[in-house]
């Protein structure tokens, strides 16, 4: 013990005062407590040194440090968390660069969208129904209630990718935007006077899907938001996409037509692609009609149909009329509906258009397209430029087919649409109907028409094979369109404008022609009037057409005055010809005569006068009140 201390002096002698503080600490402390310390042996490691160089007695040797911590396990750990938040974020888009700029007004709009599907889950679907129908459009509605006429507690259920229940698409393009700004937003004035929503049923017409299989007297479930992917059509099931399986007894297609796009839009910047319309649903009207801002410049590209009743609503409807909406239609034909109307008549259908207050540019397309500050900058053929806040393209559309692909069903190479027979039968158990068939006509041949009236037609027909009465389809679709408040047509049959066509119109009495000289001046092309262009139009079948006289006129005098060039086309009957034989027939701004123009359609027969023909279509009957009062409220 002794010996001990005075080695324990000698070492304390040999340090700097310092190190003798922390000496007297750790003798005071106990060597053993404070052994491991580090900076215990950091002194003991500098008092050996010390002794050798005073040559005093050495220190017995320190144990070894205990063994450093590892980091490797934290390290590897760290590496893996940065990689995977490198990869989601990268997964994200969050080094893809800032955002593209919001779409105008279309916040509130998308949001809506985003709502859920109806039933909130694809387990709420019953696994299994008698008939299912897949499309929740007009020809699906059809098909609904013929069976339920045939089979009073069916249980039907539709199937559609839309979010809104079954409504009819016809006013979207006309009655629609005439509508009061009071009066609710959906709701449109039919050619009676009175007002009905474009949606067929209330909500509460309609069942729960879940509830369907276990309704004691049927009904019609409405499944919104969901898509059939495919059909198993030997196991009669329909898979959606996200893989739910609903077994039937019988199934209709009627997915109808999607529009077409052009290249030259689908390529273009999302800037530019936010600001471009392709007018089809419900939800396009309410996006476009709540765009529409004050001053705005619209261009319609497409002069068919859709093109020419747009351009025609958003120039003269009050809410468009108040924001000094500017409209220019732009096509490439000749003139407005220059695939269905004869050419005299599809120049003359533009001018009327331009007293609307089109700006009607025919004979042009657009090659370029980009954003200048706010506005989209067309660039057409040649070289031109106009600078406009929206377009819509309406250049036509075509069959929804997916299902074909997927489901071993054939689709018609030349006309479209799944390859069906007369009763609209594509598979044993499986019908198409509406814009989606392309169905054989017994009389005209092979078809495929995009009409509401065939819609209709031919779901009621589908519904009725659906619950076995094996009916073919032999009825001939008639289709309408308002361009404004002088043009209003109905047609039926095969109407194509590289037809050969016979046209008779009504000559118009003195009044006519002092009120239509009041009110426009009507252009013609130089050197032509109307007369001679209707005449070299007829002058290709051979048939010597005059116009109709009124009642009681003298013949003289009627030829005389088929000579002056005040003629008109604003009443009257085209008549389409194959060989030689009514295929078709346009009835301009003649009513309540499809029954007649029906009954001439089906003999399909060579006539040797059409003139007479045309009498009995009475071109000389005047309107009555309602459709004075109709026309000239629009």
């Amino acid at each position: 013990m002794l010996s001990v201390s005075r080695v324990a002096v000698g070492n304390v002698r040999c340090v700097q005062p310092a190190l003798v503080r922390i000496r007297k600490h750790v003798l005071a402390g106990g060597f053993t407590q404070t052994f491991g310390s580090r900076r215990w042996i950091s002194v003991k490691q500098t008092e050996q040194k010390a002794i050798a160089t005073t040559g005093g007695p050495t220190c017995p040797p320190p144990p070894p440090p205990p063994p450093k911590p590892s980091y490797t396990g934290y390290i590897l750990g760290a590496i893996a968390l940065t990689a995977g938040g490198l990869g989601l974020a990268y997964y994200n888009g969050l080094f893809d660069g800032p955002p593209p700029p919001t779409p105008v007004d279309d916040t509130k709009e998308d949001a809506d969208r985003k709502k859920r599907t109806y039933p909130a889950s694809s387990k709420d679907l019953p696994k299994h129904v008698p008939y299912l129908l897949v499309g929740g459009g007009t020809a699906s509605i059809a098909a609904f209630r013929a069976i339920r006429v045939h089979d009073p507690k069916a249980k039907v259920m539709m199937i559609t990718n839309e979010l809104e229940m079954p409504y009819m698409r016809p006013p979207l393009s006309k009655e629609l935007w005439f509508n009061p700004t009071e009066a609710e937003p959906l709701k449109f004035r039919q050619w009676n006077g009175s007002e009905r929503s474009i949606f067929y049923e209330p909500n509460d017409y309609y069942i729960d899907p879940s509830k369907l299989s276990d309704a004691p007297n049927g009904g019609v479930a409405v499944a919104r938001g969901y898509e059939v992917h495919r059909l198993d059509v030997i196991n009669r099931k329909a898979i959606l996409t996200d893989g739910t399986e609903i077994s039937y007894d019988k199934c209709l297609i009627a997915t109808g037509a999607r529009p077409k796009n052009l290249p030259i839009f689908e390529s273009a910047p999302r800037a530019v692609r936010e600001r471009v319309t392709l007018f089809k649903s419900v939800y396009d009207f309410e996006q476009l009609s709540s765009q529409l801002q004050d001053g705005n410049r619209v261009a319609i590209v497409g002069g068919g149909f859709l093109g020419s009743e747009l351009a025609c609503a958003l120039s003269k409807s009050e809410q468009t009329r108040k924001k000094k909406v500017e409209v220019f239609q732009l096509f490439h034909e000749g003139g407005n509906m220059a695939k269905v109307l004869p050419e005299y008549l599809s120049s003359w259908t533009t001018e009327r258009l331009r007293e609307e207050g089109v700006k009607v540019w025919p004979k042009t397309q657009v090659k370029a397209v980009e954003m200048q500050g706010s506005k989209l900058k067309l660039t057409l053929m040649d070289d031109s430029v106009l600078l406009v806040d929206r377009v819509i393209v309406a250049v036509g559309s075509e069959p929804n087919t997916d299902l074909a692909k997927t489901s071993g069903l054939e689709v018609d190479g030349k006309n479209g649409g799944f390859l069906v027979d007369a009763e609209l039968r594509a598979r044993s158990n499986v019908f198409v109907a509406g814009d989606a068939a392309c169905f054989y006509d017994t009389k005209f041949g092979r078809r495929r028409v995009e009409h509401h009236d065939h819609a209709i037609v031919s779901g009621r027909l589908a519904g009725e094979n659906m619950v076995g009465l094996n009916k073919p389809y032999t009825h001939q679709s008639m289709f309408w369109s308002d361009l404004g408040p002088r043009i209003s047509y109905e047609a039926i049959g095969l109407i194509d404008s590289s037809l050969p066509t016979v046209a008779v119109f009504a000559k118009r009495t003195a009044e006519e022609m002092s009120r239509a000289a009041a009110a426009a001046a009507v252009t013609v092309t130089a050197g032509s009037t109307d007369s001679e262009k209707l005449q070299a139009a007829n002058a290709n079948v051979n048939v010597d057409v005059k116009n109709v006289p009124a009642a009681g006129e003298p013949a003289k005098e009627q030829s005389k005055e088929q000579q002056e060039p005040q003629d008109s086309f604003d009443k009257g009957v085209i008549f389409y010809l194959r060989d030689k034989k009514v295929v078709g027939l346009v009835l301009w701004n003649v009513f309540n005569r499809m029954g007649t123009a029906r009954k001439i359609l089906d003999q399909h027969t060579e006539y040797d006068d059409l003139n007479e023909v045309a009498k009995l279509f009475n071109l000389h009957d005047r309107r009555t009140e309602s459709e004075e009062l109709e026309a000239a409220e629009q």
